[in-house]
Formats: structure tokens, sequence, C-alpha cells
């Protein structure tokens, strides 16, 4: 389960380090091995432990490329899944044109979202946290039925 922000930089070749609170994790479960690819509704890349990707991997597996939609998306998710080994200090080398799809400066976020991270640019980070928050503010968002009895 990954949870939290931590700020990171981008090294001249487009590496970062993975922080150590979730190095061990993926080293232990995955042998280090992830899989990266781009987030289909937002400007920032989707970054999964092997085994969490192949559960993805599966379930695109039995949807029809016949219908529109289905096709689109396993075309953006599997076409630019990119899978990477952390090297022994933990980094991992992301490729130029997933840096280019989230305009990665090199401050970036590493955000952890349960089974997943996603890696933002920093400002863009920034400026999407001050949006969510204002629109939560204001209540200016559609009712789900799944969110409907969530409570904290």
């Amino acid at each position: 389960m990954f949870r939290g922000a931590s700020s990171l930089s981008l090294d001249d070749k487009g590496r970062f380090a993975v922080p150590t609170k979730y190095r061990d994790s993926l080293l232990s479960e995955d042998q280090g091995t992830v899989i990266c690819t781009v987030a289909l509704n937002e400007p920032c890349l989707w970054l999964y432990p092997l085994a969490q990707w192949q559960d993805i991997e599966d379930r695109l597996a039995k949807i029809s490329n016949m219908n529109p939609r289905a096709r689109r998306m396993q075309r953006m998710l599997l076409g630019n899944a990119t899978e990477y080994q952390l090297d022994k200090n933990g980094r991992i080398l992301l490729a130029p044109s997933l840096r280019s799809h989230a305009d990665l400066g090199k401050k970036i976020m590493l955000v952890g979202l349960m089974n997943k991270f996603e890696i933002w640019d920093e400002e863009r980070w920034h400026e999407q946290m001050r949006q969510d928050t204002e629109i939560e503010r204001l209540g200016d968002f559609e009712s789900t039925p799944d969110l409907d009895n969530f409570s904290l």
C-alpha cells in the first residue's frame, strides 16, 4: 500500500531515487521490477510494481479491442508501458518519451495511491492540488454512488 507524496529530483540522465520507505517493498515483492506508463486522464505518469501491473494487463486482455475506447486504453497503457529495474542505488531511469508526456522538469513528485504511484512535475502537482482543493471546498463536483456512503 503506497501513500504520501515525496518531492524528488531528476538527475541529468532522467533518473530519480525511489524513497527508502518504498524501496524495500519493491525489492522484496517484485525484485525491484516496476512498470511505468502514461496516465490516461491527467498529465502525469503511473508507476506500478510488477505484480500490480500484471493484474492490469490481464484485465486489459479480457476486453475487446474492437471497441474504440478499449483499443485506445490498450494502446495508451500498453504501448507506453516501460519495464524498469531499480538499480543498486534504488534509482529508476525514465525514458525521454515518458518524461515528455508528463512534461517533467528537474523537480518531481512521487505520489503513493495505494497500488501505484503517480509521477508529476512538482509545479503541476501543486497546481493540481490547489484546483482539487478548490473544487472540494465549493462542492462543485458530481456525486457518484460509490462515494455517497463514504465518510472520514
